[in-house]
């Protein structure tokens, strides 16, 4: 199959390139990079022509709350509406687990936006929503910066390795629509303050990460509930202490 990954040159869609490649799929990688802006439309069909499926993985270069919702709004009516007129067989998502139940964040309403959009268009989908990426700790303590400690709450998260994010996104996309989403998520729970806490000291990093049940994550805030499977869920087996090493 010709399968087009929108965002093909970025952590997770490059991951998702070689490992459909792999499977002897034609996989193209395309991004702004590539002269294929989903925002302005500017490349876009001619990248579609011919696909099977398209995979979009993007994301947005903002995440002001006016921003994030403008960009993945914009960039999923352009994908689904090319889409449409090449007649493109399934469209596949990568969202985040919990959106729905973290209004709060401009994000996350950013994401059931996005989700919605694709439900609604009548092109066959498939919604892969993971849960945060073990890579996403430098930018979690980075947006909890209080002065000179980090502020997270205990909050409950089950990160996942981006490796295995794209291997579910890549199985999506060389599969058949499921007309829905798809839940992933890593093997462990951990607190959110003991993820940064554990990630900074494997890199060497001495910064102090406080534990704050009112300190917001991205605009939110979180519980034990919020951004954690609570229903069925493909579990991946790399632990973050193996991701760690």
């Amino acid at each position: 199959m010709k399968i087009v990954i929108i965002g093909g040159t970025g952590l997770i869609g490059s991951k998702v390139v070689a490992k459909l490649t792999e499977l002897g799929h034609d996989a193209v990688g395309v991004s702004p990079r590539t002269g294929v802006d989903t925002i302005s439309g500017d490349g876009v069909a001619a990248a579609l022509t011919g696909a099977d499926v398209v995979v979009d993985v993007t994301n947005s270069p903002s995440f002001a709350d006016d921003d994030v919702l403008a960009f993945f709004t914009t960039s999923t009516r352009n994908l689904l509406a090319a889409e449409r007129e090449q007649g493109v067989g399934h469209h596949v998502a990568l969202s985040v687990v919990g959106a729905a139940g973290v209004p709060d964040s401009g994000y996350m309403r950013a994401k059931v936006a996005q989700e919605k959009l694709i439900t609604e268009s009548g092109v066959p989908h498939t919604i892969v929503r993971a849960t945060q990426f073990y890579e996403f700790v430098d930018a979690i303590a980075g947006s909890a910066t209080d002065g000179d400690v980090i502020r997270l709450p205990h909050a409950a998260m089950q990160p996942i390795a981006a490796e295995d994010v794209a291997t579910a996104v890549a199985r999506a996309a060389a599969g058949t629509p499921v007309n829905g989403p798809r839940e992933i998520a890593g093997p462990q729970r951990i607190g959110m303050d003991d993820f940064v806490r554990t990630g900074l000291a494997a890199k060497g990093d001495a910064r102090q990460v406080v534990t704050d049940p009112a300190a917001p994550y991205f605009g939110a805030v979180i519980d034990d509930r919020s951004i954690v499977p609570l229903g069925d869920a493909v579990i991946f087996e790399t632990t973050f202490a193996d991701w760690c090493a």
